[in-house]
């Protein structure tokens, strides 16, 4: 199971003569072995999160385990403190009955894998056009001095990472960042170093009601005017109960049928 991931590390320079990640969240697509991170190491779902593996797969077919890999590669780095070893993704692998080189190419492909350590607080800076536009390189600036890191470095104590990306689809509430899961937006260099300062002493703030925290007060995407339409959920389109009496369905007229 572990040979592919050995003859993979045997070709690859070390560490020390490569870098591993470089900006805008793209990370090399290549394993590179560090004293905690090789085939060797150990790695195993902890017994509650077993529980949690036999659920997942019990949402596929026996012969379709393979549909888990993401779920389960996404429980591995939770539990690893937000990041994937070689080791985990060989375990998740076994588990499926998957190659190991299928894993990698999933790990490798989506960003939301980290295959290196990352801090405790794991932040992305968006800084795409309209973030950009807005202000994303002076909270970039503001954060990097106040941390003393740079873009794709961690804190001396592990608490926190930087890593600026592509657009994490926030963009009416422009600059923001993805603070591991939780989104903090609308921010300002004030309320970036608030947030910062509060994480350090392990209290983040909490999400608002729609799942993502705007720091200047407003809700969600509501303008300063707060919500001026929708005040009631919108109608269903009305669907003619007898469309389908006769049981066929004319393809040329499937977009009427279908209510568009």
């Amino acid at each position: 199971m572990l040979s592919a991931a050995r003859h993979l590390s045997r070709r690859l320079p070390s560490a020390a003569a490569s870098s591993q990640t470089r900006s805008m969240g793209t990370a090399a697509s290549f394993h590179i072995n560090t004293p905690d991170n090789t085939p060797e190491t150990y790695f195993d779902f902890t017994d509650e999160n077993y529980k949690r593996v036999n659920k997942i797969l019990s949402k596929y077919p026996a012969n379709y385990k393979q549909s888990g890999i993401i779920p389960l590669l996404d429980l591995a780095q939770r539990q690893h403190g937000g990041w994937l070893p070689v080791a985990a993704m060989d375990k998740v692998a076994e588990i499926v009955g998957a190659a190991p080189s299928r894993v990698y190419e999933v790990a490798s492909f989506y960003t939301m894998f980290n295959r290196t350590k990352v801090g405790k607080y794991f932040i992305q800076l968006c800084g795409t056009t309209p973030c950009m536009i807005c202000g994303s390189e002076d909270i970039k600036k503001t954060i990097e001095k106040h941390l003393g890191i740079k873009n794709g470095e961690t804190t001396k104590d592990g608490m926190f990472t930087l890593l600026e990306v592509e657009c994490l689809g926030a963009c009416a509430n422009a600059p923001m960042i993805q603070l591991n899961d939780d989104y903090y937006e609308c921010l300002t260099p004030k309320t970036t170093v608030d947030l910062l300062e509060a994480c350090k002493v392990g209290n983040p703030p909490a999400m608002g009601k729609w799942g993502s925290l705007p720091m200047n007060g407003q809700v969600s995407c509501e303008g300063p005017l707060g919500k001026t339409s929708l005040f009631e959920p919108p109608l269903p389109p009305k669907i003619d109960e007898s469309r389908f009496s006769e049981g066929k369905v004319d393809p040329a007229s499937v977009k009427a049928h279908m209510s568009y």
